[in-house]
Parts: structure tokens; sequence; C-alpha cells
């Protein structure tokens, strides 16, 4: 069956940000002009989703904002002569179906995915998080799609790890070779640190699943921190399903939840830029560090 929707949780506080996120959504922090929630949607669109499910809270009103169609800004921009702006903002509406939906139930990342559970119905689909994104020439989605479409089970995407810290941060894979960039999944180690990690393949926040998670979620326990954890509920697809890694191809991973590295992709976007990478580049070589 063809993936046609993703679940992108957006109801967060974004605490790492505060205070700038007191009031707005850390998944509209820009990188560059572009809000990270919009990279998200169209490496979706790209890889052929058609249905865009963000699952948001009180505060995230500005998300459903952007990808809205603005009479009044539209007015004005052809007003003004400006039609390269013009054609971005109504591109943006266009993009795909969007379906808003306010989060209930436990913290924890499980609780978002089965929110949207009457909106997936039965059919498989994607999970992509709101606050950070993997850029590939060839969509990460869409490499994880054409894994699901040949093996039939959950896929979950990673990526080699940059540094030792990763092992530290993410999840990482325990997984035996299937295919080139294919793994089938044993486990995934939360955290072990770069002595005892399992492999060297870390989790990027993509996935495939199929629609037998809403029952796994809804008969696993709260985990840590009294939360809903969508590992818990993956790994109880095990009685039914194999699981496979898909190992992102030419992918660099954005974690732009993180200070550091929302301003490592702000620079590396801009050194992409021909508007912008000269003078950056200029100026990077002359900071006295």
């Amino acid at each position: 069956m063809k993936i046609r929707k993703v679940v992108i949780p957006a109801a967060g506080y974004g605490t790492r940000f505060l205070p700038m996120t007191k009031a707005s959504p850390k998944e509209m922090l820009p990188v560059i002009d572009k809000p990270i929630i919009q990279y998200v949607v169209e490496e979706a669109v790209t890889s052929g989703i058609e249905d865009i499910i963000i699952v948001t809270g009180s505060n995230k009103r500005a998300i459903e904002d952007h990808f809205d169609f603005n009479g009044e800004l539209e007015s004005y921009l052809e007003k003004v002569g400006k039609f390269k702006e013009l054609e971005e903002i109504r591109r943006i509406a266009q993009m795909a179906n969007f379906i808003y939906i306010r989060q209930k139930g436990p913290y924890g990342n499980g609780t978002p995915v089965l929110n949207a559970e009457s909106v997936i119905g039965d059919e498989p689909f994607a999970v992509l998080w709101g606050d950070q994104f993997t850029w590939a020439e060839k969509p990460r989605l869409k490499q994880m799609i054409e894994v699901f479409e040949q093996y039939k089970d959950p896929v979950v995407s990673f990526v080699k790890a940059k540094s030792d810290a990763d092992f530290d941060r993410y999840g990482v894979a325990e997984v035996k070779p299937v295919a080139d960039n294919v793994y089938e999944m044993i486990k995934i180690v939360e955290k072990p640190g770069k002595k005892d990690a399992p492999s060297d393949l870390v989790a990027d926040g993509g996935y495939i699943l199929t629609p037998d998670i809403f029952a796994a979620l809804k008969s696993t326990d709260l985990g840590k921190g009294d939360e809903l954890w969508l590992t818990d509920g993956i790994n109880k697809l095990k009685q039914n399903h194999k699981l496979y890694a898909c190992e992102v191809q030419d992918g660099q991973y954005h974690d732009t939840g993180n200070k550091l590295e929302y301003l490592k992709a702000n620079i590396d976007f801009a050194l992409k830029r021909d508007d912008i990478k000269d003078e950056l580049g200029k100026y990077l070589k002359n900071l006295e560090l």
C-alpha cells in the first residue's frame, strides 16, 4: 500500500530554546529564511506524501498560519511587484493537504502518534519530528519508502554517527545486514555511549509504521518519566513484524532542537546559498578563533 500520510509531532514546549519559545513554536525557528518544520514538510512532499498531519499544542498557531493562505500579504506583494516572494508563499500553502490535531494524553513521543489514529485509519504511514530533519539529495523519507515497499514491514531511519558524542545523545541500532543500506533491526539501545554502542548507526527521527502501532501503543505502559514512548510501541511490533533500519545515503542530520546543532545547520545551509556563501565564508575565515 502506498505511503500517503505523515504525522509530524509539534506539540512540545521547546524548553531548550527558552525564552524564545515562550510564545513562539520551536518548529518555527528559522534556518536562514525558512522555518525548521517547512524543511520537514518539503521532505515529505518530495517523497510523495499527500496528507500532512501536524499534532500541535495550544501555543502552536503560528505553524497553522505559516502553511495557510494569507490574502492580505499576497495582495501587498502583488502590489509592490515582489512576484518571486508571492509565488513562494503561495507554493507553501499548496504543497499538500494539511490536517491539524491538538495533542491529548500523557506526555511522551508516542502520544502524538496515537492521537492521529482516526486520521490514519488502516494504512501504513510515516512519522517525522517537527524540530529536526535530515537533508539528502534523495530525500530520507523517499529512501525509507523504497525499503518499506520492498519488505512491507516497519522502517526506522539512521545515519552514521559524526562524533563520539552522538552515542551519548541518540539511540543506536543493533542490526544485521540485509542489503546495501538496509538492515534487520534487532533493537535500539538508547544513548549507550561509544564503548557500549552496538553499531555506528544513530537514530535520526524518521519512521514508517504499520497501523497496528496504535494497538501496540494503547497496550504500552508508561515508561521513563511517566511518558508514553514510541520506541516501546515499536518494540511490540516485533511480535508480528520484522523491523528494518534504513541507513540514509548521503544524508546530513540536523538536530535543530539542540542549540549548537541549530547554529551549525544555519551555517551549513548559508554556505550552500549563492546569495550568502561568499560573504559568510570571508567572515568565518577572518574570525580570530
